[in-house]
């Protein structure tokens, strides 16, 4: 069947070394990559989302938000307030 199809000229010139290098004729290369292509195509599943679980990260006992300067004193230690 005959049909015509707007080729990249990057993708037309891949086409036709390949077509010379395995001295077959251009139209075989072509027929063969769009196989190719069309069954990877075909073969992909659709992947599942990604899901994470939220976990609860609440502050230990005695420790308070409200005052950041004094959290991170506590947290690292008095020589670095």
């Amino acid at each position: 069947m005959r049909t015509t199809l707007s080729i990249d000229d990057d993708v037309l010139e891949k086409a036709r070394r390949a077509a010379e290098r395995a001295r077959v004729p251009f139209r075989q290369v072509i027929n063969e990559a769009l196989r190719s292509g069309l069954r990877t195509l075909e073969s992909e599943a659709p992947s599942a989302p990604y899901r994470t679980k939220p976990h609860r990260m609440g502050l230990k006992a005695g420790r308070n938000l409200d005052n950041i300067q004094e959290l991170l004193a506590h947290l690292e230690g008095e020589a670095f307030k």
